[in-house]
């Protein structure tokens, strides 16, 4: 594929997961302000939008085989959580803004667990393991397996996490 055709749907691609997640917040905005069908609407397109960003990847060729794709996650999560967000909380620290350093540093904090989540997957791929997560509905920490009194990463308590089974 050409370098500038990949460009092209990386970009799509990013534009559109961007656009997926503003419209997805505009109607959880929308529902609290009782606007039923504003929220709705916003549902709608940011689904549609997700059906884009998903065909750019396809066209990419970036959906590989479980295994693959557990890696290159286990790969992104560790670079994100090593480089961008250290890079993006020392700018935070230097710049005295106390809330993206906040966020920065509990994001990057979440990160790390993900990669550790990706690496035990890879490790337990032949077992098939089982189990359930509980995600943080603050900071996005995910425990696998065990719902926390409260979050290590932000301090929220139990009944903050969203149960996955």
């Amino acid at each position: 594929m050409d370098d500038r055709i990949r460009d092209a749907l990386y970009n799509a691609y990013t534009g559109e997961a961007k656009a997926a997640l503003r419209l997805k917040l505009y109607a959880e905005e929308a529902q609290k302000e009782g606007y039923d069908q504003i929220a709705k609407l916003f549902r709608v397109i940011s689904f549609s939008e997700e059906i884009h960003g998903k065909r750019a990847l396809r066209v990419l060729k970036d959906v590989k085989s479980t295994e693959e794709n557990v890696k290159d996650s286990f790969e992104s999560e560790q670079k994100v959580a090593e480089i961008a967000y250290d890079a993006m909380l020392r700018l935070a620290n230097e710049m005295g803004d106390k809330a993206a350093s906040l966020h920065f540093s509990q994001s990057r904090d979440v990160e790390e667990f993900h990669a550790r989540l990706y690496k035990s997957t890879l490790d337990d791929m032949m077992s098939e393991r089982v189990t359930d997560y509980y995600v943080c509905t603050f900071c996005g920490y995910v425990s696998d397996g065990v719902l926390p009194e409260e979050c290590p990463v932000c301090g929220f308590k139990k009944d903050r996490f969203v149960h996955f089974e």
